[in-house]
């Protein structure tokens, strides 16, 4: 039994979904005027649409990926790839529509902003729906816009970095993603402002069928600091639906950048994601990344690091916990010059069928003398029907270097149960504690509102998985 109203209804696997109600939809699939479209709708510069139709051709030139997951199955002329559900942009949560609105106050985002954040973005299907940043950072000259408001009131500084860390021709979605893009976030950071709280983005996807491509892109001026969180929410049909988001980051030098996602998609959700930064001399570049949902996820995050002293920090979580799910995560770091480190640690589990795997890549390029890099996956089974995967690879191109790397793969055995079983500790319970204790390096690296939201999500994921 469903039920049904303007504002929304549920079903009785707890899917919440909105009517649909929108100002403008594409006709469904792919071609030169879906994209001429999007461009003219936005009002963009003629440079713009240049590159969106150069990127179409790559896109439809290049074949489908053979590795990694299986797409054979994805239709790409089976999505709308443009949904615009509101006239205009508000600045005034009591101005959303009452049916988007209810959306996002289920899942938190307005309390989010008043008792944690610096500033908040909400993107639904196609548009950024709602947008603001503090007074006190718009004081400090910091930008924080919707995609589309930083390429129309900041041309200059946008065209220079848009497509520079992830070029339009870089990966068959990334081309994809450039040619259909919409929505998504344009953070500027002035130098030596450090904002101590996050700024968010959150993106839902409501309608069947839909395709959702925003474009972020982060500069941090020298010696100046910044967190942005994003989370990712959909409700389940039976059609699947397309996530194809590219992430660019600059962090000039002495910056530091944090970059946490919490996905919970649902399971009929492709999720393929390019996410890069470029780290200067003496900058930090953090990608905190937390995968639940999605039927299909690929995504690498990776940093470049261009000068000496730059580092990263590539902090992965992984649950693949429903039959054919596919989790293909990790990080990959790329050492161009000397004296620069980086980490990488990924922690992955599966249960009731799920496939998990981490794929990354570290390389130093020649010169790139003093470099160090540890790379550590750990994967937790949880039973005999699941699997997970390791595919490091490494290459390097200098012998002045230290670079380590170790996995492991355990399983929650009987004994651990039974011997916190006997102490009075149910079955649920211990397997909890199991859990919550494999991924607490990662989940205390979250701010501890989003902390405590993982270990929930992680926990409800879990349920069912033991006993």
């Amino acid at each position: 039994m469903i039920d049904q109203n303007r504002q929304g209804y549920e079903d009785q696997s707890g899917n919440f979904f909105v009517p649909e109600n929108y100002v403008f939809k594409s006709d469904l699939g792919l071609n030169e005027q879906i994209v001429r479209s999007i461009s003219a709708k936005k009002n963009e510069p003629e440079w713009m649409l240049e590159l969106r139709l150069k990127a179409l051709r790559e896109f439809l030139a290049r074949p489908m990926q053979t590795w990694g997951p299986d797409l054979s199955k994805l239709d790409i002329n089976d999505f709308y790839y443009y949904l615009k559900p509101v006239d205009q942009q508000r600045s005034s949560w009591n101005d959303v529509p009452q049916e988007i609105k209810t959306t996002f106050d289920r899942l938190g985002v307005p309390e989010a902003e008043r008792n944690h954040l610096a500033g908040l973005g909400a993107q639904y299907e196609s548009e950024v729906i709602y947008h603001k940043l503090k007074d006190q950072w718009l004081a400090k000259g910091v930008i924080f816009l919707d995609t589309d408001s930083g390429l129309r009131d900041y041309e200059d500084v946008f065209r220079r970095y848009f497509g520079t860390i992830i070029p339009y021709n870089d990966n068959k979605f990334a081309a994809l993603n450039t040619a259909v893009w919409s929505g998504g976030s344009f953070v500027y950071v002035p130098k030596g402002v450090q904002i101590d709280v996050p700024l968010q983005a959150y993106f839902r996807i409501n309608a069947e069928k839909m395709g959702q491509f925003e474009r972020t892109l982060i500069i941090a001026e020298e010696g100046s600091l910044v967190s942005y969180v994003e989370g990712c929410t959909a409700p389940a049909y039976s059609s699947s639906s397309l996530h194809s988001a590219v992430v660019e980051i600059v962090a000039l030098p002495g910056a530091r950048v944090r970059y946490y996602t919490i996905q919970n998609w649902s399971k009929n959700i492709y999720n393929l994601v390019t996410k890069r930064a470029f780290a200067y001399r003496d900058s930090v570049v953090e990608w905190i990344d937390c995968n639940l949902g999605s039927g299909v996820t690929m995504k690498y995050p990776a940093v470049i690091l261009k000068e000496s002293g730059a580092r990263a920090e590539i902090l992965s979580i992984a649950v693949a916990s429903s039959p054919g799910q596919i989790q293909d995560s990790g990080g990959k770091v790329t050492h161009e010059a000397p004296n620069t480190s980086s980490r990488i640690i990924s922690k992955s589990i599966s249960s009731k069928g799920g496939r998990s795997s981490y794929r990354g890549a570290i390389k130093v390029l020649p010169g790139a003398v003093n470099c160090k890099s540890f790379v550590q996956c750990d994967a937790l089974l949880i039973d005999d029907a699941s699997r997970t995967d390791t595919y490091p690879y490494i290459d390097i191109q200098e012998a002045d270097v230290d670079i380590g790397h170790e996995a492991s793969v355990s399983k929650i055995g009987e004994d651990q149960l039974f011997y916190m079983m006997s102490r009075g500790i149910d079955s649920n319970t211990a397997r909890n504690l199991i859990v919550n204790g494999f991924i607490e390096p990662l989940v205390k690296a979250l701010p501890m509102e989003f902390a405590i939201e993982m270990n929930r999500l992680i926990e409800l994921e879990m349920e069912g998985s033991v006993g």
